[in-house]
């Protein structure tokens, strides 16, 4: 019971609750009231930089959600310049983040972080669609091991002010493992290629490092002939054996079985 309550702390969060519980000492020392309010906030700071252990699923070719909250857009776009991926069209899943969802970012899959940027914007409301252009953010690519490109953008609001990451170029990302945090209010965008089955709906609740967001489509599979389409004949010449001509050996043989 105490596990689900006494959750960890992140790191990050110590100093925001060290501040909070000073300026209730404060508050109580000029009134018994403010002191109350000064012990409400106190507890909420603690509960916003919870850090809760997550179990990633161990599933090959999957992505996981990499923040909690809920999707409020899910989208074919041009992928941002600051990713840096290409000029393919994308589908951008946005997760929305409120001031009580947990806030520390999980990495959506394993591999090597090809390009950071962080742009200076605006501090609009996090879950309009203008956010993921115009508010500040910072952008990540990541390079999967089957060489597949991600974006991954954690996005301020209208609260949030600061972006923390605890990565950098040329590190590699374990799937579920945070990477950073927004603090009070945000977004994570995640822009998945096409190669790449969208799991979530719209509105769907999201747990970062648990709930699968994608799964990479199974690859073709080519039958015996055609993984090897070239033939030695008897003198170890490469011969080009089409479909249609083993197609018709094919009958041929059938036919002779007959007799």
């Amino acid at each position: 019971m105490l596990k689900t309550v006494l959750v960890p702390i992140h790191h990050d969060g110590y100093k925001f609750i060290l501040a909070f519980g000073i300026a209730t000492l404060v508050l109580a020392f000029i009134a018994a009231p403010l002191g109350w309010i000064g012990s409400i906030l106190t507890l909420w700071c603690v509960y916003f930089f919870r850090d809760p252990v997550r179990v990633t699923p161990i599933q090959d070719n999957i992505m996981v959600a990499p923040a909690d909250g809920m999707i409020v857009n899910i989208q074919k776009v041009p992928v941002p310049k600051e990713l840096c991926l290409n000029d393919q069209t994308y589908t951008k899943i946005s997760i929305f983040l409120n001031v009580f969802d947990v806030h520390v970012n999980k990495a959506p899959l394993d591999g090597k972080i090809k390009k950071i940027s962080y742009i200076q914007g605006k501090f609009i409301n996090a879950s309009l669609d203008k956010a993921s252009l115009d508010n500040e953010r910072m952008a990540m690519s990541v390079e999967t091991h089957d060489h597949d490109l991600i974006g991954v953008v954690q996005i301020a609001g209208l609260i949030a002010r600061r972006i923390k990451y605890y990565v950098q170029e040329e590190d590699t990302l374990e799937r579920g493992k945070n990477y950073g945090n927004i603090r009070f209010g945000s977004r994570v965008d995640l822009y998945v290629p096409d190669n790449w089955e969208i799991k979530v709906l719209m509105g769907q609740k999201m747990i970062g490092g648990e709930t699968v967001m994608a799964e990479k489509k199974a690859s073709f599979t080519p039958t015996p002939s055609q993984k090897n389409p070239f033939a030695a004949d008897e003198n170890g010449d490469i011969e080009t054996i089409s479909p249609i001509e083993e197609e018709e050996d094919n009958i041929i043989m059938m036919k002779e079985e007959d007799r």
